[in-house]
């Protein structure tokens, strides 16, 4: 049995779970450059759960897109953590309706016994972190792909 490749989940919405740092990694890769709203993102502190509903590309499906020379695509998927115990943020205001984010990576800090942190990066030097008991993450696309607004794959000059 051979691990999975980008390529194997192309035509079908993704659905993950992180319980480690490694999980996260993989799901950190497939969000990197997701758009939202800072009004999309949704903290329950008594069911300890904080959510994101992202605009993500299609980095799995970006090589077919090319070879086949059809547009690159985003999806709408939910990010969402479990056992969260705080949310604190650093550089940007959650409660601007107008503010729009770029999500560049998810990190974690581990702490003791499980416990530690997870960091969301956004372009503009802003973070958001959250506190959790244990590392309980799920993405999942919750939309048919659609065309990526600007045509482009996204860029990062070096």
């Amino acid at each position: 049995m051979s691990d999975a490749r980008f390529e194997d989940g192309a035509e079908q919405p993704l659905r993950l779970i992180a319980a480690d740092a490694d999980d996260l990694q993989v799901i950190s890769a497939l969000v990197q450059d997701a758009v939202l709203p800072a009004a999309e993102m949704t903290w329950e502190p008594k069911a300890r759960r904080f959510s994101l509903l992202l605009n993500r590309f299609r980095w799995e499906d970006r090589a077919a897109a090319e070879r086949a020379g059809r547009p690159v695509e985003r999806v709408q998927s939910v990010l969402s953590l479990g056992d969260v115990r705080r949310v604190s943020s650093q550089g940007l205001d959650r409660r601007d309706p107008e503010l729009i984010l770029s999500l560049l990576g998810i990190g974690f800090e581990p702490g003791e016994d499980g416990q530690g942190a997870v960091i969301l990066s956004f372009a503009g030097d802003g973070a958001l972190r959250l506190e959790v008991e244990c590392l309980d993450a799920t993405l999942s696309d919750v939309t048919r792909p659609y065309v990526a607004p600007s045509g482009r794959v996204p860029h990062h000059p070096d």
